[in-house]
């Protein structure tokens, strides 16, 4: 598949970005990624995802594909033949995958937003603690779903190894800020382990943010915030 033919519109911090960057490398998928500014919406991505206005946005022969669990599905079931599948095609294990591949984007998601932007204390207390009870939760759920292997797929990775996987340094970062370690080897054991097979992964490598440039993006979003904010007394 030429290049030209597959676009992703996103940014590189972004982590349901980062999502289908991933599925797209463990297909082996030529993509052209074009990058957008964080401060302001593209026409492209507008035009492409006109109802939530939000990347990642996939354009695969012209047609947009949105919401990255939806991205990352169509990738696995488009080009079936190459790699290995992302979802299993046992029907409750596919809904299985699906179930925890959601639950993290309705929890660590939201979360993470807080702990990274939210300035309130009682805010960011409230998510630290949902956090880490979410993460126990996965922790669960990998020793359930692994049996005994490397990844929530077994041998190989799935969608919900991609799903939590892609935001791994993001609380690396959130430790660099706040100094709360989520992934603790006493507490999680078996996820810290995860993350190391996870990480290791070539396809995983080329398009993982690092944690340190995450902080540093996070600063220049804050310090462009509060630049517009005193530009505009109507925002005071």
């Amino acid at each position: 598949m030429a290049a030209e033919d597959v676009k992703l519109i996103g940014t590189w911090a972004n982590p349901l970005v980062v999502r289908a960057r991933i599925a797209l490398n463990l297909k082996v998928i030529k993509y052209e990624f074009l990058e957008e500014d964080p401060t302001k919406k593209s026409e492209l991505l507008l035009k492409s995802n006109p109802v939530y206005k939000r990347f990642p946005v996939l354009i695969h022969g012209g047609k947009p594909i949105c919401h990255s669990l939806f991205i990352v599905e169509y990738i696995d079931q488009v080009w079936s033949s190459s790699g290995f599948p992302i979802l299993p095609a046992d029907a409750y294990d596919r809904v299985t995958s699906l179930f925890w591949a959601n639950y993290i984007d309705e929890t660590l998601n939201s979360h993470i937003r807080e702990l990274m932007w939210n300035e309130d204390e009682k805010i960011k207390a409230e998510s630290k603690e949902k956090l880490f009870t979410a993460l126990l939760l996965l922790e669960e759920a990998f020793v359930k779903c692994s049996k005994g292997k490397s990844f929530f797929g077994g041998d190989t990775i799935n969608l919900v190894d991609i799903s939590l996987g892609s935001y791994i340094n993001w609380l690396k970062a959130i430790k660099i800020i706040t100094g709360k370690n989520f992934l603790d080897k006493t507490k999680t054991p078996r996820l810290v382990e995860w993350a190391e097979c996870f990480c290791s992964i070539e396809a995983v490598k080329k398009v993982l943010p690092e944690a340190e440039k995450l902080v540093e993006f996070r600063t220049f979003l804050k310090a462009k915030a509060a630049s517009r904010a005193a530009a505009d007394p109507s925002s005071k």
